[in-house]
């Protein structure tokens, strides 16, 4: 509000200066009323008058920024904050679908582009809609014979405005997907620069990066030659129009209709009027670019979570226990295809429970159903005797610690990766977790310790390094049930021994379900899956399965018989 009332202050001193640059003209020059005899005293009050009012109105105008650019500031904070919370609410296959660089260039470039536009409407548009209307009644308070100008120049211009906008609102869309596909490359080759630099990819990826930012630049550049061929239009229009101005004000000079100085005022006037239409142009343009971002922004805070809460909060009679029933799931875009079909297990509380299979059998995908990552497609994952799709989100992943084969290590310190299993924790309880994880001796021999910083995506750490700070953050929750998603596969299987041996003296009470690669890993459980297609091949203890289960053998044999 405050940003408007300032700017119609602004406006009002630029629409009182011709007048007064008319009496300067008129009376303090020719002595229009005088007998031609000039008036000094007049042309020296009425200057130091527009000076006074020129410092109110740029008064005026620096206020109108500061509060535009408050209110612009403010408003983009809050809809990135929002944009931030929702992407932070969606499921993986919302965030695959509209892809990372997408999302960064939303909550990021988007924003910025509606930032932008509020700006302008609350100060920019109100400014030249002001000069456009106040120009036009002060130029008519003239003589009414300027309006004939006026009134053949604007339809001129509304032609030009809208036959460039309209081509130019479709490209705005396009340009930020163009955008997005950069993003994306950007995003792949950074957190890809090893593998990048391993394969010696390097001009291949700056091909790709060059495709990308060619697209980019080409619909850009489209954008600006377009707005280009209109500005040379608008300002031809522009002089023709002060042209017949002089034009008119001539013959009305000569009939003794006007003074010189009206003449003068209505060529300011005109000016202000025409420039003001070819800055609604500079902002129908950023109208139009805001608009398109705005769409997309309200993509992603209208898109609802696919995985949402449930009801229930109250207490279970059991603690980690883990049921599938007739259990199947598909992955969407997939067309159906079952990566899980018809499964059928119960983990029991406290079991260490291992799960086994070829690449692609579906092991992640049926584990990532615990903590709802995905929904299954059929059937029902319990936990506690209580549907999944029951629990609230958060009391359901409370219940669920789990430590990934990609160990995701953020650019802080080992203490507080550590610590994103319980922000509570005080350092007894984090060297605890540590130890658990077989990471203390590492840690130790670092000058730092556990302050010691980690760089982005955990580049400083080893592979194993990466693994053991992540099965510490697992551990330090101390959920009902640990899920080790081949948490291990960079371990030795000393350090992975200890590490299985620690887990079960410190928390023989939690429920550990670990997917492994090798049998060495697992055929210590309690109960070991062996998953083949995306079903329950056969179930047991390392003995019962070589007994019982072909598969199993053959795993074996492939990896210890000898």
């Amino acid at each position: 509000m405050l940003a408007p009332l300032f700017m119609l202050g602004e406006v009002s001193m630029d629409l009182l200066q011709p007048r007064f640059m008319a009496t300067i003209v008129d009376e303090g020059v020719l002595g229009l009323s005088h007998g031609g005899v000039g008036d000094m005293s007049l042309v020296i009050s009425t200057g130091l008058k527009m000076i006074g009012l020129v410092l109110f109105g740029c008064f005026c105008g620096v206020m109108s920024g500061v509060f535009a650019n408050l209110c612009s500031q403010n408003y983009g904070n809050d809809i990135r904050k929002d944009a931030f919370r929702k992407v932070m609410s969606f499921s993986f296959e919302q965030t695959d679908r509209f892809s990372t660089g997408s999302l960064i260039t939303r909550v990021t470039n988007d924003i910025t582009q509606v930032q932008n536009l509020v700006s302008q409407c609350i100060r920019g548009f109100v400014r030249t809609f002001l000069l456009f209307a106040g120009g036009i009644l002060c130029m008519l308070t003239l003589d009414l014979s300027f309006g004939v100008v006026v009134a053949c120049a604007l339809p001129l211009i509304v032609i030009c405005v809208i036959f460039f906008i309209s081509r130019a609102n479709p490209m705005f869309t396009v340009l930020q997907d163009k955008l997005d596909k950069l993003n994306n490359v950007m995003q792949e080759n950074v957190a890809g620069t090893r593998v990048v630099k391993a394969y010696v990819k390097e001009e291949h990826e700056k091909e790709r990066f060059g495709g990308a930012n060619g697209e980019l630049v080409g619909t850009q550049l489209k954008v600006l030659l377009l707005f280009s061929y209109m500005t040379p239009i608008m300002n031809i229009i522009l002089n023709v129009s002060v042209v017949a101005i002089i034009k008119v004000g001539a013959i009305q000079v000569g009939e003794g209709s006007v003074t010189p100085g009206d003449v003068m005022a209505a060529i300011t006037y005109i000016s202000q009027i025409l420039n003001a239409v070819m800055r609604m142009t500079m902002i129908f343009q950023m109208v139009s670019r805001g608009v398109a971002s705005g769409k997309r922004i309200k993509e992603v805070l209208e898109c609802e979570p696919l995985i949402s809460d449930g009801g229930f909060t109250g207490e279970t009679a059991v603690k980690g226990k883990v049921e599938f029933r007739n259990v199947s799931f598909s992955y969407p875009g997939m067309g159906g295809e079952k990566v899980i079909c018809d499964f059928n297990l119960t983990i029991h509380p406290g079991e260490t429970f291992g799960i086994l299979g070829a690449t692609g059998c579906g092991k992640s995908s049926l584990v990532n159903l615990i903590p709802r990552f995905y929904d299954a497609t059929d059937g029902e994952v319990l936990v506690d005797d209580v549907n999944v799709k029951d629990y609230t989100l958060s009391r359901l992943r409370g219940k669920v610690a789990v430590a990934l084969q990609k160990s995701e290590i953020f650019s802080t310190s080992i203490r507080e990766n550590i610590a994103w299993g319980d922000e509570s924790a005080d350092d007894d309880k984090i060297r605890h977790a540590a130890g658990v994880a077989q990471a203390l001796e590492f840690i130790d021999s670092k000058t730092d310790g556990l302050d010691t910083l980690v760089t982005q995506g955990g580049h400083s750490l080893s592979g194993g390094q990466k693994q053991r700070v992540a099965i510490s953050r697992a551990v330090l929750k101390n959920a009902e049930i640990l899920i080790f998603d081949d948490t291990t596969s960079a371990l030795d299987l000393k350090t992975e021994a200890k590490l299985y041996e620690a887990l079960q003296r410190e928390y023989a009470c939690m429920t550990k379900i670990i997917i492994a690669q090798r049998i060495a890993s697992v055929k210590d459980a309690d109960r070991i899956a062996v998953i083949e297609n995306g079903q329950l091949a056969a179930c047991g203890s390392h003995e019962e399965l070589m007994e019982s289960s072909a598969i199993y053998r053959d795993i074996y044999d492939s990896q210890l018989r000898q």
